[in-house]
């Protein structure tokens, strides 16, 4: 019997490369099943327009027409993980950009200390009503549907009901602005060409480093063959995108705010204690109450983090119009939350990534882009984006159930 077990273990054979990828893609079924969505949505609407979607172009106007929606998108990931909600960043992000305007234009305030300000004033938005959910605790919901009304209402005091504009130049390049042309004349943009290296440098290091890493654990990794493939992917992903900024006008700024929060907040929610201790809330807060984590404090600095991106949000938004509006901000809440629950945060809490909200806000982004490209009306646009809402729900409530069976 010893025997015959032992030649039977050593006649296993090692696992296939077939099972090792499907037990890569379990791992991260909704996050590598958005990004097949967002490509197959890219490529449908890139046939759909004859080309133009893809256009240098409109590849800019995408950037900087959803900027500040992946803004919120990312600050309310981290709201979601948390096991809460806000309804009022839409709100927050108009009375925000309303007072700076106010700043800026009737006060002649220096648009940088402007900015600072107005983030101020949103960190401040953001503590206050984390106070009334975190340590009285009264629901996320009714708290930020109460702001929602309030600084909807606050930004129409601060404008009585008018525009307010125009901005200062560098005001606007926060939204509009380019990175600067440096060295010899070419037909692509020379910095935007090295930032892009750079970019793909630091992927495929950091593929490297993580495989290393998990082999060093005893942990399963990815077949060499596969593992060199998904290097081409990355490579090729990142020298398309940079090719078709650099041959327009470069990376937009907006970008770069984008890549740093992407960055640090992706850093802070994988690497960091008070990151774990957001994931652990939202899984199972009486848990980490046992486990010492001070819930209080983490969900009230989730929401003073949220209520600072509402306002670096609706700072974009009001640079892009060039004016502070009393309509600004209508449904932005709506996006965001949308783009959450698209790219792989779960209705309970616990479960989503700050990249996740990002190719969450992509979809978005693109089926609004690609839809009016071909002349799709806004009331058929809605229409679409709920159904893709309930399908990415309805995904994740469909592999709970299978997890649990």
């Amino acid at each position: 019997m010893a025997d015959s077990a032992r030649n039977g273990a050593e006649s296993d054979p090692s696992p296939s490369v077939g099972s090792v990828l499907a037990r890569a893609l379990r791992g991260n079924v909704r996050q590598y099943g958005m990004l097949v969505a967002l490509a197959l949505i890219v490529l449908l609407f890139q046939i759909w327009t004859d080309g133009i979607l893809l256009q240098p172009l409109n590849i800019t106007n995408l950037i900087q027409q959803n900027g500040y929606i992946l803004i919120l998108a990312i600050g309310m990931m981290i709201v979601i993980i948390a096991g809460h909600i806000d309804l009022s960043v839409g709100s927050l992000a108009a009375f925000v950009g309303a007072a700076a305007a106010v700043m800026m234009v009737e006060h002649h305030m220096p648009w940088p200390v402007a900015m600072l300000v107005a983030l101020v004033i949103g960190a401040l938005a953001g503590a206050w009503q984390g106070f009334w959910i975190a340590y009285l605790g009264i629901p996320s919901f009714i708290v930020t549907l109460a702001g929602m009304l309030l600084f909807r209402g606050g930004t129409q005091i601060l404008l009585q009901g008018q525009s307010v504009a125009p901005f200062p130049k560098g005001f606007q390049s926060i939204s509009s602005g380019f990175l600067p042309e440096v060295g010899p004349h070419t037909d692509y943009h020379n910095l935007t060409l090295l930032l892009g290296l750079a970019v793909l440098v630091v992927a495929v290091l950091q593929e490297l480093r993580g495989r290393r890493q998990t082999a060093s654990y005893g942990l399963e990794v990815l077949p060499l063959g596969l593992f060199l493939a998904k290097l081409a992917v990355i490579t090729a992903a990142v020298v398309v995108f940079t090719l078709l900024l650099a041959s327009y006008h470069g990376v937009p700024i907006v970008l770069l705010i984008l890549g740093a929060l992407l960055v640090g907040f992706g850093y802070l929610m994988r690497n960091s204690i008070i990151g774990r201790h957001t994931y652990a809330i939202g899984g199972n807060e009486a848990a980490a109450k046992l486990s010492g984590v001070k819930s209080k404090r983490v969900v009230f600095l989730a929401f003073t983090n949220m209520g600072v991106l509402a306002a670096l949000a609706g700072l974009v938004f009001a640079a892009r119009l060039n004016a502070g509006t009393p309509q600004a901000g209508i449904n932005f809440e709506l996006e965001a939350i949308a783009a959450a629950f698209i790219g792989g945060a779960s209705a309970s809490g616990g479960v989503g990534t700050v990249l996740g909200a990002i190719i969450g806000g992509l979809v978005l982004g693109v089926l609004n882009n690609g839809m009016s490209l071909v002349g799709v009306g806004t009331d058929y646009q809605q229409v679409i984006k709920g159904l893709v809402l309930l399908a990415a729900v309805g995904f994740d409530v469909y592999n709970k159930r299978r997890a649990g069976s």
